[in-house]
C-alpha cells in the first residue's frame, strides 16, 4: 500500500525488465490511456506543415509557422508543467487540452481565410504553448512509482516505446491523410487524438504524483544544475535534426513528385527507433549511463552521413533506417540520468524541459530547412540534420565529464 509521501509500492518480486515494470499498480491502464495523445502529439508539427504548405505553396511560410508553434511549446510547456506539479495533473490537463484545442481550430480557419504570416505564427504559437506534455507526464507517473527501484529504466523504455511507436504511426497517418483527403483532415484528426488520450489520462487519478504546492516555489533553483542543464542542450540538438528532418524529408519526396510517401519515409527512423527500443530495453547494460549517452550520439551522428548522397526515395528510405538504431536508447538515457538528477517535487518540469529543448531545437531547424530547401534543395536540409547531431554530440560529452560517471 502507499507509504506516507504517497509513491506507490509494489511487492518484492524476482523479475526484471518489461514484465516488472507493468506490474505497477495502474501502469498498463495511464500507459495505454495516454496512447492516442502521443499519436496526436507525432502528427501536429507535420500536420502544420501540410497544412501551412497547401495554403501558401511555400516551405519558408510552413517552416515559419512551424517554428513558431515549436518555440511557444518550448517556452510555454515548462509553465504549465510548474502549474501542474503545484496544482496536479487531474486538475490541470483537461484546462490545457481545451486550450489547445481552441488554437488549433483558430490556426486551421486563418489558413483557410489566407490569412497574413503574421496571423498564422500567432495561432501557431498558441497551439504550441498549449499543447499538453503527456510524455513528461507519464514519466512523472513511472517515476512516482519507482523512483529507487531500477526496474525504471525499464519503465522509461516503455515511454521511449510509446513515444516510438506513435512517431511511426502519427507521421504516416498524417501525411497519408492530408496528401489523399486534406491537410485540415489531418490536423483535425491530430488534435481529436490528442484529447482523447489526454482526458483518458487526466481520468487516471489514483497513478497521478501528489501536488507539491509549497515545494514547487523554489522550483526553478533547482533546476539549474550543470548536469541537468547539459542534457537539455543534448535535446536541443537532438530537436535540430527532427526539426531539419521534418521539412527536408516533405521536400525530398514533393520534388520526386511522390508527395503521399513523405509520412510513410519520415516514419521509417521512427520504425527502427521502435525495434532498436525493444532491445535496449530488454537487458541491463554495464556501461555508466552518460558513456552509454554519447555513444548513442555517436552513432546517430555516423548514420545521418548517408542522408548527404540519396537520389530517391529507395535511397532515402534506407538511409532514414539507419539514425534510428541510436534514438530509442538516447531518449531512455536522458529520462534515466534527468530522473536521476532532480528532485521529485519538480520532476515534471524537469521532463518537460527535456520537451522543451527538442522542441527549441525543431523550432530552429524547421525554420532554417525551411529556407535551405526553397533555396538549394532538400540535400542542404540533410546537411543541416547531420551538424545537429554533431552539436548533441558534444553536448552528451559535457553530460558525462560533469555527471562524473
Amino acid at each position: 500500500m502507499p507509504v506516507v509521501s504517497g509513491r506507490i509500492r509494489t511487492p518484492e518480486r524476482q523479475q526484471s525488465g518489461y514484465s516488472a515494470a507493468l506490474q505497477t499498480p495502474g501502469a498498463w491502464k495511464f500507459y495505454l490511456a495516454a496512447a492516442p495523445a502521443r499519436i496526436g502529439i507525432a502528427m501536429t508539427g507535420l500536420g502544420i506543415v501540410w497544412l501551412v504548405h497547401g495554403s501558401t505553396g511555400s516551405y519558408a511560410v510552413a517552416g515559419t509557422v512551424t517554428g513558431g508553434f515549436a518555440v511557444a511549446e518550448a517556452i510555454g510547456g515548462p509553465q504549465v508543467a510548474r502549474l501542474i506539479d503545484r496544482y496536479g495533473q487531474s486538475r490541470m490537463l483537461p484546462v490545457t487540452l481545451l486550450l489547445h484545442a481552441s488554437a488549433v481550430a483558430l490556426l486551421i480557419l486563418l489558413t483557410l481565410s489566407a490569412a497574413p504570416l503574421w496571423m498564422l505564427v500567432l495561432a501557431g504559437v498558441l497551439a504550441g504553448g498549449s499543447l499538453p506534455q503527456i510524455g513528461a507526464q507519464t514519466a512523472a507517473r513511472w517515476s512516482h512509482a519507482l523512483r529507487g527501484d531500477p526496474v525504471i529504466s525499464s519503465a522509461f523504455a516503455l515511454e521511449s516505446l510509446g513515444t516510438g511507436m506513435a512517431f511511426l504511426v502519427g507521421p504516416a497517418l498524417i501525411g497519408t491523410v492530408s496528401a489523399l483527403v486534406s491537410p485540415v483532415a489531418g490536423s483535425v484528426l491530430a488534435t481529436g487524438l490528442v484529447l482523447a488520450g489526454g482526458f483518458a489520462l487526466a481520468a487516471q487519478r489514483s497513478t497521478a504524483p501528489p501536488s507539491a504546492a509549497a515545494d514547487s516555489q523554489a522550483s526553478s533553483e533547482r533546476l539549474l544544475r550543470k548536469g541537468f542543464l547539459a542534457m537539455v542542450g543534448t535535446n536541443v540538438g537532438v530537436g535540430l535534426f527532427f526539426g531539419s528532418m521534418q521539412v527536408s524529408v516533405t521536400a525530398f519526396a514533393v520534388d520526386r513528385g511522390s508527395a503521399s510517401l513523405a509520412g510513410p519515409l519520415y516514419s521509417i527512423t521512427s520504425l527502427i527507433s521502435l525495434i532498436a527500443g525493444v532491445a535496449y530495453g530488454a537487458r541491463r547494460w554495464r556501461l555508466p549511463a552518460p558513456t552509454q549517452l554519447v555513444l548513442a550520439m555517436t552513432i546517430l551522428a555516423v548514420t545521418c552521413v548517408p542522408l548527404l548522397a540519396v537520389n530517391s526515395p529507395l535511397a532515402l528510405a534506407l538511409a532514414l533506417a539507419l539514425p534510428g538504431l541510436a534514438l530509442a536508447p538516447i531518449q531512455v538515457l536522458s529520462a534515466v540520468l534527468t530522473e536521476a538528477e532532480v528532485e521529485p517535487a519538480v520532476l515534471t518540469q524537469a521532463f518537460t524541459w527535456l520537451n522543451s529543448g527538442s522542441a527549441a531545437g525543431i523550432a530552429l531547424g524547421a525554420a532554417i530547412a525551411g529556407r535551405a530547401v526553397d533555396t538549394h534543395g532538400p540535400h542542404l536540409g540533410f546537411a543541416q540534420a547531420l551538424a545537429a547531431t554533431l552539436f548533441a554530440t558534444a553536448m552528451a560529452v559535457v553530460v558525462r565529464r560533469t555527471t562524473g560517471r
